[in-house]
């Protein structure tokens, strides 16, 4: 009779464990709401108070980022519980279009586009298509991967198959967190600025640029590894380190950040490119400096 109690309690140990991710997955939602909400009332607060709007303007980028680790710490505890479910991965799909498509969208709308150009002007509309291809291609990016978490198999369209150590193109968090990163580090409209429309200009180029990355086969590092092996100590010391400079300096610290790991694909990819390169050149030339020899004998 014990043992039956013992093996009921273990089993409802087991689907309480489910929980914990999708309470993770729902956190995230939840944020890409409250910062919807927020740049919408700093849109509004624009045209009374300068100074409330970008109070609020924040707020919307520290949702994102907040977001983000909500995302981070779903994905490792279904690893780690060993409780990843298909329907958790449509979820936290969904939960990602929200917080990290729609919420950048309208965040980069409420502080750049919408109180830098006239409604109806030639900037004004190439602003929101930039915005709405960047939502399509993070759209885009999320269906590709739930395709190939799936099937791991390369796919009869010539699809890259998947590797977990890295994302096939940017991944959309951190592609919303340099969004947010600019934002929080300086949250005040782009219209307070005498070079408004120079600075919303580049903010939309970095969009499109953003939204190429997500669609392309850049590799991302996916971090997956990270802190599994030995030396899983010492990354809770750089976590820790990271957090307290995050604390004390995150204008700066987040924003580093978020360059760092968008850049670092193009970089890698820059890399490998030139390496190879090269490699063939060396190959060249020894192939020719044996040829030479050989006709020399």
């Amino acid at each position: 009779m014990q043992a039956a109690v013992t093996e009921k309690s273990r089993k409802g140990l087991r689907k309480g464990l489910y929980l914990i991710p999708s309470a993770f997955t729902a956190a995230n939602a939840a944020l890409g709401f409250l910062s919807v909400i927020y740049s919408l009332r700093g849109f509004q607060a624009n045209f009374v108070d300068s100074g409330l709007a970008a109070v609020y303007f924040d707020y919307a980028a520290k949702a994102i980022g907040l977001a983000i680790l909500c995302d981070i710490l779903d994905g490792r505890v279904a690893r780690m519980t060993k409780t990843t479910t298909e329907i958790g991965v449509q979820l936290d799909s969904l939960a990602d279009v929200l917080t990290f498509g729609i919420a950048p969208t309208i965040l980069l709308y409420s502080w750049a586009i919408g109180v830098s150009f006239s409604e109806g002007s030639q900037f004004y509309n190439l602003g929101l298509f930039v915005l709405f291809m960047y939502l399509i291609c993070g759209t885009f990016r999320l269906a590709r991967f739930n395709i190939q978490a799936t099937r791991p198999r390369v796919l009869m369209e010539g699809a890259v198959k998947t590797d977990k150590k890295n994302f096939v193109g940017l991944p959309i968090p951190p592609a919303a967190g340099l969004i947010a990163a600019i934002v929080h580090y300086s949250p005040l409209p782009l219209s307070s600025y005498p070079q408004a429309h120079t600075y919303s200009l580049l903010i939309m180029i970095l969009v499109a640029i953003l939204g190429i990355l997500m669609v392309s086969t850049l590799r991302y590092s996916s971090l997956k590894t990270v802190g599994t092996g030995k030396n899983s100590l010492y990354l809770i010391l750089v976590v820790a380190g990271i957090g307290m400079l995050i604390w004390l300096y995150s204008r700066y610290v987040l924003l580093g950040l978020s360059v760092i790991y968008v850049s670092h694909g193009l970089i890698w990819y820059l890399g490998n490119v030139l390496f190879s390169r090269r490699a063939n050149e060396s190959a060249i030339v020894s192939v020719i400096e044996v040829t030479e020899k050989s006709i020399q004998k």
